[in-house]
């Protein structure tokens, strides 16, 4: 590099050059209007990158860029028209880059009801009722993700597949349809059983699966925002069949055994056994019990250890987030949020929430549940105390009217309201379908609900299960529920007449332990052996169990047992030898 002065005066004139073509290529940009029809090629923008990046600017340049479209003024709350074009716009938008469940969307606009669609797979079959058929491709390859995070499940179906435990076995299952769920229900088939399938909630079907599903000859009957009366037809269709009578239920919260006890009867009697994973399902179960009703025994799998301390807990710890952020994009931090109800599904809501930085309050009735809640550092209150103040609304509770048209009333404007439980009963949400407010879509399973003053509340999910509605849940804790789900039916169907009556059950703590112990090799985890010496001195067996059966993991049993439902189970798990907790021994032995 030369340092004569003649050298110095050629660079600073280039450079002077070079910053004064930045300068023109700026204003050149600067001043262009923003219009729907304005495109810039990728040629333009790679030249101005360049052009900035070769050499800084000096002066900053004064033309601002003009929208000349959207020279209004926006006021606090947009017009009634401007609300329905804002609405088209983003829910356009929106629909393309967020999709609940993270489920494929067909790109056609075909709103036509496949209830008024005639679809064949490719055996020629029309014993389903899905979306769209041709989707069952995109829906396979999400189940093969699945499997990949439930080898329990999968370990289970190969070792068991040869000696077809559930061979005879007419299922008719009820349950979310997800790439989770599809993996059990293609171990229910491979160990011998005939399933149909429909959804338990409106919301949460993801249609490429259903249709990978009814591919294979599962006859599914269920969509992705199906109407109320579609609900109840696809669960019609899937019991009222010619020729085919159901002989188990596999039910995630009870309308599908409400719907065969209510309208066939004697196809009710002839059941064999039902399993039911969900608060409100068991709910049901116990008032059939109580009531001299339930003429067939039925498995509680909600109150499992496995289905509370993981599915519940863990699951709902991470998916609250993702469903709340997927829809909303609300930033947690500083947010004040209170979670209605205390169990594990709250508990979990409330650690993810803590951890993000909100400020959180808990509503209990239970007074161990709240004690808990204090002793984990929430503020435990009435929802009427702070319902004028707090951002965020979630019920986890199962039961009816947590949050009313009053206290909706009181809310702050941008408020957002959302439901973790199993069913829509939690918020009054027929309430607010009144002629003084104003209903929009804004995004799939969004609506602001608006009052005549202007004020917006965020209505997720229409107040239905808000992370099976909105996102997705971790694969490995549904394989843990899954697991037991499957065994549970093996059991039932395999028990020998006399061992269960017509009551309700928990499942005997030898199978809980049997399906974590599964689940510990993905975690290469090294269980520590009792010697003789221990177990003697605790009154153990070497195998397990190894917690009596009032041994709670923390969790206070909401569904109390009377003196004939506890000798019934001292009496089971003395004779506890079945055909599930031979498949899961033989399955933790091979590993």
């Amino acid at each position: 590099m030369s340092d004569t002065p003649g050298d110095g005066k050629l660079e600073l004139k280039q450079a002077s050059k070079e910053v004064k073509e930045s300068e023109n290529v700026a204003e050149k940009y600067s001043a262009m209007t923003v219009s729907k029809n304005s495109e810039i090629t990728m040629g333009e923008l790679s030249v101005s990158s360049a052009a900035f990046s070769a050499v800084p600017i000096h002066k900053p340049v004064k033309k601002q860029i003009q929208f000349v479209e959207d020279k209004q003024e926006f006021s606090r709350f947009p017009t009634k028209a401007g609300r329905r074009s804002l609405s088209r716009s983003i829910s356009q938008s929106s629909t393309d880059s967020y999709s609940s469940a993270a489920s494929y969307t067909d790109s056609s606009d075909d709103e036509t009801s496949p209830r008024d669609k005639t679809q064949l797979n490719s055996k020629g079959t029309s014993d389903f009722c899905v979306k769209n058929i041709k989707q069952a491709e995109f829906g396979r390859r999400e189940i093969e993700i699945a499997e990949q995070d439930m080898s329990a499940l999968i370990s289970l179906r190969k070792r068991a597949q040869g000696e077809k435990p559930l061979a005879g076995a007419k299922i008719v299952g009820c349950t979310h349809i997800t790439a989770q769920t599809a993996v059990l229900i293609e171990t229910l088939v491979a160990l011998g059983a005939q399933c149909r399938w429909t959804a338990c909630n409106i919301y949460s079907t993801q249609n490429e699966v259903a249709a990978a599903l009814s591919e294979i000859g599962v006859a599914v009957f269920a969509w992705k925002g199906e109407s109320e009366d579609d609900f109840w037809w696809c669960i019609d269709k899937c019991v009222n069949m010619e020729g085919w009578q159901p002989n188990m239920i596999l039910d995630d919260g009870g309308d599908l055994t409400h719907w065969v006890y209510k309208k066939y009867p004697n196809v009710f009697k002839k059941i064999r056994g039902i399993v039911e994973e969900s608060v409100t399902g068991v709910h049901r179960l116990y008032q059939l019990s109580k009531a001299g009703k339930l003429c067939v025994p039925a498995m509680n799998v909600n109150d499992s250890v496995t289905k509370q301390k993981f599915d519940n807990l863990y699951c709902c710890r991470e998916s609250i987030l993702d469903g709340l952020k997927r829809t909303t994009d609300v930033m947690f931090g500083g947010k004040q949020v209170v979670v209605c109800g205390y169990g594990e599904v709250g508990k979990g809501c409330t650690a993810a929430l803590k951890a993000m930085g909100s400020i959180v309050y808990v509503t209990e009735i239970d007074p161990i549940c709240a004690l808990q809640a204090c002793m984990d550092g929430f503020r435990v209150v009435k929802l009427n105390e702070v319902i004028r103040q707090v951002d965020v609304i979630i019920t986890c509770t199962g039961n009816k009217n947590v949050v009313t048209r009053d206290q909706l009333d009181r809310m702050k404007n941008g408020s957002i309201v959302c439901n973790m439980g199993h069913s829509n009963t939690e918020i009054d949400v027929a309430s607010l379908r009144t002629p003084e407010l104003t209903w929009e879509r804004v995004r799939s399973q969004v609506d602001h609900v608006i009052w005549p003053d202007g004020k917006r509340v965020i209505l997720l999910a229409e107040g239905r299960l808000l992370n099976l509605s909105c996102s997705t849940v971790p694969t490995f804790v549904l394989s843990i529920t899954a697991t037991t789900q499957a065994l549970a039916l093996i059991e039932l169907y395999n028990a020998p007449e006399g061992r269960y009556k017509q009551d309700v059950y928990l499942l005997p703590k030898k199978m809980d332990e049997y399906v974590a112990s599964l689940h510990l090799p993905t975690f290469d985890a090294h269980l520590t052996e009792l010697s003789d010496e221990q177990a003697k001195y605790l009154g153990l067996n070497k195998n397990g169990p190894f917690k009596p059966n009032y041994y709670r993991y923390n969790h206070p049993s909401k569904i109390p047992l009377n003196d004939t439902q506890i000798s019934d189970l001292c009496t089971i798990y003395l004779q506890w030898i079945p055909t599930a907790t031979a498949y899961m021994f033989s399955l933790v032995q091979s590993s």
